[in-house]
């Protein structure tokens, strides 16, 4: 049975039916969604009651799996990173962020599920790089074309929130020397594509290193708005089983923090990616 695809805005988001996300997939499925991802940035699949097995498999067909250094995950699955608000502070995710940019080869995309979901609230957003870059003026476009920026861990996980206790301040101190400050393009090449998108995110990024400080703070602050601009971004209203599966080299999203106390649970398998250029 071939996909149906359909289109959710000019910007970026498609919503695909027509497969099974628990069952091994077809190479022809397996490159409709490849490529249907290329395409549209973010995918969303709806009623895919999927294991944490599952999802792993799935996750794996696109890439090697990355195991979070902070957040907690399944134990017999620890490639399924558990976003739990009765378990974590999950404030850093309620920020336009692209996923672990602190590592070298950031993630090539995710897949996230939701397993508990809040009566009300909770919605994720996504933004495309791409059409944010493309919306800048050419002037603007060259001007950032060639510099780089630097991305911090502890932007998004400052030791007062992550390192309260003997165990999560060891771990914390422990991520920290793994993944020291480093730095990646302004504009990233999409290495499949060849299309270009900004690659500055307000979780990690934490300034341009060839401007001067205050050039830098004001050119960042730009682009964090421009970014997300609504005409560039996506909203998903989430139901129980949805899947979200989104390229995390040309896109941001945030995790609209509005329904606590209710308690909302989502798994998550990361899929590394290479080093940005």
């Amino acid at each position: 049975m071939s996909l149906d695809i359909t289109p959710l805005s000019s910007a970026l988001g498609a919503q695909i039916s027509g497969v099974d996300l628990s069952r091994d997939l077809t190479a022809e499925q397996r490159n409709a969604i490849e490529h249907a991802l290329l395409a549209h940035q973010v995918l969303f699949f709806r009623e895919q009651p999927i294991t944490p097995q599952q999802q792993v498999r799935f996750a794996a067909q696109f890439g090697d799996l990355h195991v979070h250094p902070i957040y907690p995950n399944v134990p017999e699955q620890p490639e399924i990173m558990v976003l739990d608000t009765a378990l974590t502070d999950v404030r850093d995710n309620a920020l336009w962020h692209t996923d672990v940019t602190f590592l070298p080869t950031p993630a090539l995309g995710a897949v996230l599920s939701a397993k508990q979901l809040p009566a009300y609230g909770g919605d994720t957003l996504w933004a495309s790089g791409i059409a944010a870059f493309e919306a800048l003026s050419k002037p603007l476009q060259t001007l950032l074309d060639g510099l780089t920026a630097t991305h911090d861990f502890t932007r998004s996980f400052p030791v007062e929130r992550f390192g309260s206790t003997a165990d999560d301040l060891a771990r914390w101190e422990e991520t920290r020397r793994k993944n020291p400050p480093l730095s990646h393009p302004v504009i990233r090449t999409h290495p499949v594509s060849g299309r270009k998108a900004l690659f500055v995110n307000d979780g990690f990024t934490t300034r341009i290193n060839e401007l001067e400080p205050a050039e830098s703070e004001a050119i960042l602050k730009l682009l964090f708005a421009h970014t997300t601009r609504p005409e560039f971004t996506i909203r998903w209203r989430w139901q129980e089983n949805d899947i979200a599966m989104w390229d995390n080299r040309v896109t941001q999203h945030y995790a609209v923090d509005d329904y606590r106390p209710q308690r909302r649970i989502m798994h998550r398998a990361t899929i590394l990616g290479d080093a940005p250029f």
